[in-house]
C-alpha cells in the first residue's frame, strides 16, 4: 500500500476522524497514482493516522475509510461496510410502515463517494467520484451478498462526479495545475443539465453512467414510507428517484395541515401532498414544471386512497404545470377580494394561462387568499461557489413571492 506523508501541523483534522486530506496537508504526492489507489496515511515519524483511497491530484487528494491500521481492502472489507451500515438502517429507520431510505451515505458510512438508496427490494446507487468508482465490482457483490436485492440500477449523472472527472483528466495530463481545476471548471462551466426524459437512456460516456448493474429494475417501483405508498422512478426521476432525505420533513408537515389549504412548490412526484393529503388537508394544490413528475404525483395519490383522509379530500387535489417562480408571482399580483382559481392564476395583465393536467373531483381549489401553507422544496440555485450571490438572491425573491400569496 502507498504511503503518505501528512505535516506535522495537519494531523489533527484526520485524528479528529476527519474523512477528507486535502492536498496542502501532504509533503509529496508521488507521480502516477490513480484514483482508488489504497493509500496509507502517517505522520513525520512514521506513524500510522489512517488509511482511505486516492481521489485525485486535486484539493481533495484522499478521502479516508479507515482508520484501523490492520483492515485489508478485500471484498470482505466492502462486505463489513454494507453489513454495518444495513444493520443501523434496520434497528432505527425501517419498519412495517417503511421500506425504504439511504442505505449508504458516503463519509457517514466510511464508504466515501458512494451513495446507495434502497426502494424497497431493489437499490439505486450513485458513485460520486472516479476513486470509488474503481471498486465498482467489489461493491456490487457486497451489496448483493449483504443485502439480497432483486436488482441493482446505477444512477451516475449527477453534476459532482462531472466536476471530479474533469478534475482527475486534467490532474493526468498535468499534475501541477490540478490544484486550480474546481476554480476552472465551476467558471468555465455554467451547469450540467439533463430532463428526467434524457435520463431513462442509459449513459455509459466515462463521465455519465446509468443503468443496470445487477438482476431486474421495473419502469417504476411501488415503496412504502410512513405507511404512505409511493411510486418511483428509479430509472429516469431526479437524483436515485425519490427525496428520501424529506422523510422526516414530509412527517412533520402532517403536523399542520389539517383542515389547510396546502400548495406544493416544485412538487415533483407529490410526496409532500400525498402527506398533507393523508392528514385531512383541506385542498392540495400540487405545482411543477415537470409533466412526467406531475403525473407520478398523481398517480401516487391514487395509491393512497385507501386511507379515509385521502378518500374525503381527494375531490380537493389539482396539479398543475407551471414555472413555480411565474405562478407566485401571478398569484401574489391577483386582485385582493377575488375568487382567485390557480387555475389559471388572474395576473396583472400577463395573461398566462398554466396546464391543468389533472383536477380530482370537483371542487373549486381558491379564494382571494388561496393558500394557508406553502411548501417550498425548489431545486439548488447555488452549483457552485461562483453563484452564491445569484442564488441566495433567488431563494430571497421565491420566499418573499410566497409570502405575499399567504393571507
Amino acid at each position: 500500500m502507498v504511503s503518505l506523508t501528512v505535516r506535522t501541523n495537519r494531523t489533527g483534522p484526520i485524528r479528529g476522524r476527519h474523512p477528507w486530506v486535502f492536498s496542502g496537508a501532504l509533503l509529496n504526492i508521488p507521480e502516477g497514482l490513480a484514483g482508488g489507489t489504497p493509500v496509507a496515511l502517517v505522520d513525520e515519524q512514521g506513524n500510522f493516522l489512517a488509511q482511505g483511497y486516492f481521489n485525485s491530484y486535486s484539493q481533495i487528494a484522499v478521502r479516508v475509510w479507515s482508520w484501523d491500521k490492520t483492515e485489508e481492502v478485500t471484498e470482505e472489507f466492502f462486505v463489513r461496510r454494507v453489513e454495518q451500515a444495513f444493520e443501523i438502517r434496520k434497528k432505527y429507520v425501517a419498519s412495517k410502515l417503511t421500506d425504504s431510505y439511504r442505505l449508504i451515505h458516503g463519509e457517514n458510512d466510511l464508504l466515501p463517494g458512494l451513495i446507495v438508496d434502497k426502494y424497497g427490494s431493489y437499490l439505486s446507487l450513485q458513485f460520486h467520484n472516479p476513486g470509488i468508482e474503481q471498486w465498482r465490482e467489489q461493491i456490487v457483490a457486497a451489496l448483493v451478498k449483504v443485502v439480497k436485492p432483486k436488482g441493482i440500477y446505477e444512477r451516475s449523472d449527477v453534476r459532482d462526479r462531472t466536476r471530479q472527472f474533469v478534475i482527475a483528466s486534467e490532474a493526468k495530463q498535468s499534475p501541477s495545475r490540478s490544484a486550480n481545476s474546481v476554480s476552472s471548471f465551476d467558471s468555465e462551466n455554467k451547469g450540467i443539465a439533463a430532463s428526467a426524459d434524457a435520463n431513462r437512456l442509459p449513459r455509459n460516456d466515462k463521465v455519465n453512467r446509468t443503468g443496470l448493474l445487477y438482476g431486474e429494475v421495473p419502469e417504476k417501483v411501488k415503496i412504502l414510507e410512513n405507511g404512505y405508498k409511493f411510486w418511483v422512478d428509479i430509472i429516469g426521476g431526479q437524483k436515485t428517484g425519490f427525496f428520501l432525505d424529506q422523510r422526516d420533513k414530509r412527517q412533520a408537515l402532517t403536523k399542520y395541515v389539517e383542515g389547510k389549504k396546502v400548495l406544493n412548490c416544485f412538487s415533483y412526484t407529490g410526496g409532500f401532498s400525498v402527506y398533507a393529503l393523508g392528514a385531512d388537508a383541506k385542498q392540495v394544490v400540487s405545482v411543477d414544471a415537470s409533466e412526467n413528475a406531475l403525473k407520478l404525483a398523481e398517480e401516487n395519490v391514487k395509491l393512497n386512497r385507501g386511507r379515509d383522509a385521502i378518500n374525503r379530500v381527494s375531490t380537493r387535489t389539482e396539479f398543475i404545470l407551471a414555472d413555480v417562480k411565474e405562478y407566485l408571482g401571478d398569484l401574489a399580483s391577483a386582485p385582493q377580494g377575488k375568487a382567485t382559481p390557480p387555475h389559471p392564476p388572474l395576473g396583472k395583465g400577463r395573461g398566462r394561462s398554466y396546464p391543468l393536467l389533472s383536477k380530482e373531483g370537483r371542487g373549486v381549489v381558491a379564494e382571494a387568499s388561496p393558500f394557508d401553507i406553502i411548501i417550498l422544496d425548489p431545486p439548488a440555485f447555488i452549483k457552485d461557489r461562483h453563484k452564491i450571490k445569484e442564488g441566495l438572491s433567488g431563494y430571497r425573491k421565491i420566499n418573499e413571492a410566497a409570502l405575499r400569496v399567504l393571507p
